[in-house]
């Protein structure tokens, strides 16, 4: 023990880095030249033998050391997921869900796993308003990502249950110094909090908002992890398999005593979830979605991400533009990329449902004769106003409109809600590489600890997750499964591993991920670079379901002059945002001319990436 703690504060040492400390301007300050001399400020993090970049350092750090220990990427990653419940609750948990793209070496195959639960079945949202949606009892799916961490352990992982929860139960059990923006969320959510007595027993100790670095302990948490452990370690004492011992904590969580307690709690608090809905819980294992972007192949979620779609659609939209050519900072570059983002959003938002219940045209929105009736949308001088879906083909608006029938009902409050999310991503020295990006939905997802589990559910029943209009196919509806915009996203060429990205961001996630792509694919640079240089987000209002929604083109100020007055000038309704504040990108890049690999973390959140 005394050896492996030295060896992991040495590569500690060796690897972390403070965030810099920019100083923000004003949402509607005048914008400042970028500065052309330097291109980051944080290093690239070398790792010959693993590299872990995820949303906060203890969590960065607790997936190398899986890795240092001899676990490959499967392994880190259930470590890195269970310690970001821990020390980033208000973003990610076992109760949420969430997306990963794998790349397996071994068998040089990609595959796509979807953590995701459905809304209960005795939903019925048109006895709801938007806000019990998204918040409260009535609120929420079924947790999809502790599923989704066995599932991993068992089809990819090589160590015990107990093995990559041990990192997560002693900073629960013993405490951590809580981080900056988990008091700002709870500061932001005591008012919910003091609704529910589990809630402020968990996130108010002493009845407070707890101080920015002060050690909290998350009891029960660590009591539930510490259970389902127990579990696994009972089966394989009777001479289970070890991917048998690891279904007995599956088992536990969704047919057994968890479950129950998940369910009594909410029966007796007047809330809808019951053993069934529980019970019915799969993690679904699929192809990614793919597309080759100038001989790069990029592959990423298919629905029940719209995420992935959006990246796909909108790089392939640019395809016909020669980006390269013009140059990062000429204002045309960032003006097609902006109405690149409007265009596919329009088709996203319209086709992308739960693929069980509804036909979701992937396959006909990729195509390049499609992509050409859309490209011709993007005028090269002006802004055009946010657009109507186009129609991939000619069968499916009959088809999708007798799935749409149903009886007349008022439409709820059409703003989006915001979403709270992480990301991470992870190469080991076999060559395995995890891209990975789970969620709560909102902030701490419903807002309610269910009983003495610890555990928040992700609120994908909220509006931007789910469409406001009752006929539309992404209205929330019991046992269908929402959207979310997570889209772990791996890139190879030839055969060969290039790039591992993701990103939180709720509805912008799409958006971070196609510029940073851009950055690295189109204008070459380096991982560090890409993620740090200036970037923008698209926001709807009401929202993107909606055609002609008012469009806001959010702007972090660091843009050139230049470019702030031509986007102007095209007629974009721009907002000047904090220097670095829109996204968080964790990314893996291989040097292709030497055949080496480097992670990046982005300064903008608490995000760290360590290598050894």
């Amino acid at each position: 023990m005394k050896s492996r703690n030295s060896l992991i504060l040495f590569a500690t040492l060796l690897v972390l880095q403070l965030a810099p400390q920019y100083l923000s301007a004003q949402e509607n300050a005048y914008p400042l030249q970028m500065s052309s001399t330097r291109l980051s400020h944080r290093p690239e993090v070398p790792g010959p033998n693993g590299l872990v970049t995820a949303g906060h350092p203890l969590a960065s750090m607790a997936g190398l050391r899986i890795l240092m220990e001899g676990g490959n990427a499967a392994d880190a990653s259930v470590a890195v997921l269970a310690t970001l419940n821990v020390v980033r609750p208000q973003m990610s948990g076992a109760g949420g869900n969430g997306f990963f793209t794998y790349y397996d070496s071994a068998t040089n195959t990609l595959h796509s796993l979807s953590a995701t639960g459905a809304a209960p079945l005795a939903l019925d949202a048109s006895k709801l308003e938007s806000e019990q949606l998204n918040k409260g009892i009535n609120a929420g799916v079924v947790p999809g990502l502790f599923g989704g961490w066995i599932s991993l352990l068992q089809k990819y992982g090589t160590l015990s249950l107990a093995e990559v929860l041990a990192p997560a139960i002693e900073y629960a059990r013993y405490g951590h110094p809580i981080e900056a923006s988990v008091v700002r969320s709870i500061a932001s959510s005591e008012k919910l909090f003091r609704e529910f007595p589990t809630s402020s027993e968990m996130f108010l100790p002493g009845g407070r908002v707890p101080q920015t670095g002060e050690k909290i302990t998350l009891t029960n948490l660590a009591r539930t992890f510490e259970r389902l452990v127990a579990a696994e370690q009972r089966a394989l004492t009777a001479d289970a398999s070890r991917v048998d011992a690891l279904q007995a904590a599956f088992d536990l969580f969704y047919h057994g005593d968890i479950a129950r307690e998940m369910a009594n709690f909410y029966s007796r608090s007047g809330g809808l979830f019951t053993l069934e809905d529980f019970a019915a819980y799969e993690p679904i294992w699929s192809e990614p979605i793919h597309a080759n972007y100038r001989g790069y192949d990029i592959y990423t979620s298919p629905p029940t991400s719209r995420g992935g779609l959006e990246v796909l659609m909108q790089l392939k939209l640019v395809e016909g533009f020669d980006l390269a050519n013009m140059g990062w900072e000429n204002p045309l570059t960032q003006h097609l990329l902006i109405e690149a983002i409007k265009v596919a959003k329009a088709d996203i938002y319209h086709y992308v449902a739960d693929p069980k219940l509804h036909e979701v045209p992937v396959a006909a929105l990729l195509e390049e004769s499609y992509l050409k009736k859309r490209r011709a949308l993007i005028n090269q001088a002006a802004a055009i106003d946010f657009p109507g879906s186009g129609q991939p083909q000619a069968s499916l608006s009959a088809s999708m409109a007798a799935k749409l029938v149903s009886p007349a009902r008022e439409s709820l409050e059409e703003l989006s809600v915001p979403g709270s999310t992480t990301s991470f991503s992870i190469r080991d020295k076999d060559g395995n590489v995890m891209a990975a990006t789970p969620t709560h939905g909102g902030a701490f997802g419903t807002g309610v600890v269910v009983g003495d589990t610890g555990l928040t559910f992700n609120n994908g029943t909220r509006v931007g997750s789910t469409a406001p209009y009752p006929d539309h196919v992404n209205y929330a509806r019991g046992g269908q499964i929402p959207i979310l915009n997570n889209s772990p996203i791996i890139v190879m060429k030839d055969g060969e591993f290039v790039m591992a990205l993701g990103t939180p961001g709720g509805e912008t996630i799409g958006q971070t991920q196609f510029q940073v792509l851009v950055n690295v694919l189109d204008f070459g640079m380096p991982v560090q670079a890409a993620i740090e240089a200036p970037r923008f987000s698209v926001f709807a209002e009401p929202n993107f379901y909606k055609e002609g929604s008012e469009i806001t083109v959010r702007y972090e100020d660091r843009l050139t002059q230049r470019q702030f007055d031509d986007l102007k000038s095209m007629g974009h309704k721009l907002r000047l945002a904090p220097s670095y504040s829109l996204g968080s990108i964790q990314a893996i890049l291989k040097n292709e001319e030497l055949g080496t690999f480097t992670a990046g973390a982005d300064p903008r959140r608490a995000a760290q990436a360590v290598g050894w």
